[in-house]
């Protein structure tokens, strides 16, 4: 197969004298179209646009006047023909395009406005696979690539977004346009089939249960452009992929500036570690600084969760993220203005907690209107040079695990709820990963670190400088548990944890040195239960 170059000159501006509109969101058309019509420019349409704009009073030709043949199999079989894609993609100025064109009767197409049948929302609505299946458009996106790939000719419209600007680059340029706005709308649109279809593929591969497909297609739209990224002279953009998962890409912002890339980073990580405690049972309240908790406690209501979660490191907590399981309410409110704080992400919050955070007006509130599921499926994904490494997402929970007992002494039931406890929050750590907890609390933390006896020993340090700040006679380790992310590999992390004052070890297990740490827990007298599985985060 080979590919013909064209060398035709593509020329700056185009006259705009015939439009096709198809389109599924119907937003802003009639006004759009009657603007059009305003200068000059012949409507042409289809089904129910075509339906929307005669009510209107506009003046619109039926498609099928352009192609000679009716919309059939219920609509899906309507602009695939050569009178609709000739239109759109026939050169102007290539002498034989214009005389193919003129042989067989294609009348030039100027302006495609088209979006599309929304997929993306029918999967989010829980649609049936016939539903589904239904709302995979086939003829937009071949009419938007065609109008986009030929845009030295063709304006593309696909977001009624873009209707104003079009619309007053055609008044101010006497009905033309310019090619610099046809190659941008191009670009959207190219990028709109391309988010489309990578919608349409990741969907059919869940649905024939291809974890790992051939081909990988991410999209997502952007919510906002960021003033920086991780450091000022980065650029940086967020982006909303459509995952019904709450959290910050779904969150409302009730109040305050416009969130950093490294507050959205951190409230995301704030947020998914506190929906591992369920608010059914118990109030939760994570506090994160850079992506690691600082402090994190269940308590009998928010108030008592966010003091005992503040008191494992009230210095870190400085600037922090506050995450909470439950509705906010005025008295955690009054608690959490009290230390400067970034964001507080929650499902809700009462009114009177809306006009307390409100005082400050600096401080973002995020309202989710509901947890993640940690639970749930999903995908997570990181690029490295050249690619990506995508896997599935840590769904593991404690609460799930066949524990096991490997040490002479079980642990008590208090011990084995900080346990639990201190695994779940072990969870959200980055690796190398040490917490200490007692009381359903952290008390120390010890994150990131390239050896674990390292993480072991800041953790257990960090939470003397907590207690001595607090006036405490000895840190809060003292007869705390311990949780590890993956295995001790030799006994020296685990005798760090025993010297800190930890009476009993929630780890993964899984060393070729597991008799000897079980070896050195016995001596100490300490309980130590498995739960063969890992939490490493990275």
């Amino acid at each position: 197969m080979s590919v013909k170059a064209n060398a035709t000159p593509v020329p700056d501006r185009v006259k705009v004298r015939r439009a096709l509109l198809s389109v599924f969101d119907k937003t802003g058309l009639t006004e759009f179209a009657a603007g059009l019509a305003k200068l000059g420019v012949e409507l042409v349409s289809t089904g129910g646009t075509l339906k929307a704009l005669q009510a209107a009073d506009l003046t619109v030709r039926d498609v099928a006047e352009l192609t000679g043949f009716p919309e059939i199999m219920d609509g899906r079989v309507k602009t695939l023909h050569p009178g609709v894609h000739g239109g759109l993609l026939g050169i102007r100025d290539d002498a034989g395009h214009a005389a193919a064109m003129r042989e067989h009767g294609i009348a030039g197409i100027d302006l495609l406005v088209s979006n599309l049948y929304p997929f993306e929302e029918t999967l989010a609505s829980g649609a049936d696979e016939a539903t589904i299946v239904e709302n995979i458009d086939i003829g937009g996106p071949a009419m938007i690539r065609a109008g986009a790939k030929n845009h030295g000719y063709v304006t593309v419209v696909t977001d009624p977004a873009d209707y104003g600007d079009v619309l007053a680059a055609l008044q101010e340029g006497g009905g033309e346009t310019a090619l610099s706005l046809r190659r941008r709308l191009a670009a959207r649109a190219f990028a709109r089939t391309a988010s489309y279809d990578a919608a349409v593929s990741g969907w059919f591969a869940g649905a024939v249960g291809d974890d790992m497909p051939r081909r990988i297609a991410i999209a997502g739209e952007l919510a906002e452009s960021l003033r920086y990224g991780e450091n000022p002279h980065q650029s940086a953009g967020f982006y909303r992929t459509g995952e019904a998962r709450p959290g910050v890409a779904t969150a409302r912002q009730l109040q305050g500036k416009a969130l950093s890339y490294n507050n959205i980073n951190d409230t995301d990580a704030a947020f998914e570690l506190v929906a591992e405690f369920d608010p059914g049972r118990t109030a939760a309240v994570a506090i994160i600084k850079h992506a690691n908790p600082c402090g994190v406690a269940e308590g009998t209501d928010l108030v008592d969760a966010y003091k005992k979660a503040l008191a494992c490191d009230p210095v870190s907590a400085f600037g922090g993220i506050v995450a909470l399981n439950r509705r906010l309410d005025a008295a955690a409110a009054e608690a959490i203005v009290k230390v400067f704080t970034e964001v507080i992400i929650a499902p809700e919050a009462d009114e009177e907690a809306v006009a307390i955070v409100g005082a400050k007006k600096n401080l973002r509130l995020l309202l989710t209107g509901g947890l993640p599921d940690p639970r749930a499926a999903g995908r997570f994904v990181k690029s490295v040079a050249g690619g990506l490494l995508v896997q599935s997402r840590d769904a593991g929970v404690v609460d799930d695990l066949d524990l096991k007992v490997v040490t002479k002494r079980a642990p008590s039931d208090a011990e084995l709820a900080d346990l639990k406890f201190a695994f779940r929050v072990a969870k959200h750590v980055k690796s190398n990963a040490i917490v200490y907890a007692r009381d359903l609390a952290t008390v120390g933390v010890g994150a990131g670190q390239m050896s674990r006896v390292d993480s072991a020993v800041i953790a257990a340090r960090k939470a003397a400088d907590a207690a001595k700040a607090a006036g405490l006679s000895e840190p809060l380790t003292r007869g705390s548990v311990v949780a590890s992310d993956a295995f001790f590999p030799f006994a020296d992390g685990l005798l760090s944890a025993i010297e800190a004052g930890a009476t009993a070890v929630i780890q993964p297990g899984g060393s070729v040195r597991d008799d000897e740490v079980i070896a050195a827990a016995d001596a100490a007298g300490i309980a130590m239960v498995f739960t063969g599985m890992r939490h490493f985060r990275h």
